[in-house]
């Protein structure tokens, strides 16, 4: 590898522009132009057939776009028929504005305007090479000779348009952006809009492709910035943004814009495009909406989302990619589900509107994930927070400290043994076969308790075998009276060190309650029970028993 064979190809603007830089975030969101169809589909190995552009076509709509770039019509048979397909099926709503993509070339630009016929509202999008590279390289033309090609574009969209019925727009990139000077790019694109003279009633879209990324985001927002001051006709003039992702900072790139004074940006669904693709709109609004801002699109159901452009495009949204991978907001990191946890109840204890939860921008129901399965998600690396989130949510459990960590100590070593994932149902498997009672050595067949001023009295009913025992011992509650016949019956000695109870559902006489018991073995060991029962104290009884039974008969 030798690093001297390259250098920067891009160009700083002849002064100073960093006004940008004074600002944290966007006050609002951009018009939002989706290429799926035109850009995105064009990267595909098998790009999508008829049917599948016309979900996706609809897809898009649903999810809020209002400017949708539709297709290259000229390019191909396959691209022109798409787009007479969704004019002459009516499938384009009226505040949906199709956009088409053309050369400045005549037959080109003529082809396009024959494609749009019939559609209400249309963006002829013109472009034509700048950069240094291309016009050396590629062209092989002057300044003055790749200025005229794209005036000369303009003139001919700009005859074609009365021959239009409906509403028509224009929109000129001069592609390859970034590796032109941007007083050069600013000359090509006043001299566009000196011939498509825009007004109020004709806001010109000029868009600033980065069609190769060649820079750090911030030399892109002194591009934006320096064109945004610099060119005609800025009050009629909607700047837009067009970045790929050479470098992985298209998204830095599409957000330092709008701080330099983009008004629109274009991109697709989770970032597929060419070479490395385009910018992801999905993070993109999903970032403005982790800021409080509403992006005016609807993301609310991602899973089906994500589905959808799978199974058109064939291509994968990896589990990684922001907000929409499937383990994004999967915590498997001991310390990060204990924080989570945490999070998750002291908003719900405090019954707070602002999401502030540890580890996690914004909420995954916001985007139709769940807590159970797409938060907490439990293996050889998780924690006792992580276990007791799920036990407590999934299956009402409320485990304490000790007794969680111990459970998730028996995940743990499932996990590592087997090299994979627990599922929520397995942990309560193990749960239920660790801590409840489970052909006990010695059960209880009945109670009675008497109050008194000592105390509280236990006859208890002790069965090992066919042998049924009848105890009798004092304790200041019904628990630890029959603890301390326990111990009398067995002999064995250890010491009440946890107990806790809780209602697990429903309500009145009929709830469950469940009760937890640790008990101390003389040599420090604790051992850990639970019950269950709609009678608190026959709960607890089980709690104890199964404790007793795992700490001296098994």
């Amino acid at each position: 590898m030798d690093a001297t064979k390259y250098a920067a190809g891009y160009y700083l603007p002849p002064k100073q522009c960093l006004a940008w830089t004074k600002k944290d975030k966007p006050d609002h969101a951009p018009v939002w132009c989706s290429v799926d169809m035109r850009d995105g589909n064009q990267s595909l190995v098998v790009p999508m057939d008829l049917e599948e552009k016309l979900e996706f076509f609809k897809t898009l709509v649903k999810v809020g776009f209002k400017e949708i770039e539709v297709g290259f019509p000229a390019a191909s048979e396959t691209e022109y028929e798409f787009v007479r397909a969704i004019i002459e099926r009516g499938l384009i709503p009226d505040d949906v504005t199709i956009q088409v993509l053309t050369q400045c070339r005549e037959h080109i630009i003529k082809k396009t305007f024959e494609a749009i016929k019939g559609a209400k509202n249309a963006i002829v999008h013109f472009y034509n090479s700048v950069s240094v590279v291309q016009r050396e390289q590629v062209f092989k033309k002057s300044k003055a000779e790749v200025k005229k090609i794209a005036v000369d574009g303009a003139k001919l969209v700009k005859s074609l348009a009365s021959t239009f019925d409906g509403n028509l727009r224009y929109e000129y990139s001069p592609e390859s952006f970034t590796g032109a000077e941007p007083e050069y790019a600013v000359e090509v694109i006043n001299a566009v809009l000196d011939v498509l003279e825009p007004n109020k009633d004709n806001v010109v879209v000029v868009n600033l492709p980065v069609t190769v990324e060649m820079s750090l985001p911030h030399v892109y927002a002194s591009q934006v910035e320096y064109v945004c001051g610099a060119i005609k006709y800025r009050e009629y003039v909607s700047i837009s943004v067009h970045p790929h992702n050479d470098r992985g900072t298209g998204v830095a790139d599409a957000e330092l814009a709008l701080l330099a004074g983009a008004d629109r940006i274009e991109g697709t669904l989770f970032g597929n495009g060419e070479r490395t693709g385009n910018v992801d709109i999905v993070t993109l609004a999903l970032n403005l909406y982790s800021h409080g801002i509403d992006p005016k699109l609807d993301l609310s159901d991602l899973p089906n989302l994500v589905e959808t452009y799978e199974r058109c495009t064939g291509m994968r949204v990896h589990e990684r990619a922001p907000y929409a991978g499937a383990l994004v907001y999967a915590a498997f990191s001991g310390s990060h589900q204990d924080a989570i946890a945490k999070g998750l109840r002291y908003r719900e204890e405090r019954g707070l509107h602002r999401w502030t939860v540890p580890y996690i921008p914004i909420d995954p129901t916001d985007v139709s994930r769940t807590y159970d399965a797409d938060v907490i998600r439990l293996n050889s690396q998780s924690g006792k927070g992580g276990v007791g989130y799920v036990m407590e949510r999934k299956f009402g459990y409320v485990l304490p400290d000790g007794m969680r960590e111990a459970l998730s100590y028996a995940c743990k070593d499932i996990s590592d043994r087997d090299h994979r994932e627990l599922k929520p149902e397995e942990v309560l498997a193990v749960f239920k076969e660790r801590f409840f009672l489970r052909d006990p050595i010695v059960s209880v067949t009945r109670t009675r308790f008497v109050r008194s001023e000592e105390g509280l009295t236990a006859d208890v009913f002790f069965k090992r075998g066919d042998s049924v025992t009848e105890t009798t011992a004092l304790g200041n509650g019904s628990l630890d009276a029959v603890s301390n016949a326990l111990k009398q019956y067995s002999g064995k000695n250890y010491k009440l060190e946890v107990y806790s109870e809780h209602s697990m559902s429903g309500s009145g006489s009929r709830s469950v309650a469940a009760a937890y018991i640790g008990i101390r073995r003389d040599d420090g060991k604790i051992f850990w029970g639970v019950g269950t029962d709609t009678d608190i104290v026959h709960a607890g009884v089980e709690a104890l028993l199964s404790a007793y039974d795992k700490a001296f008969e098994k």
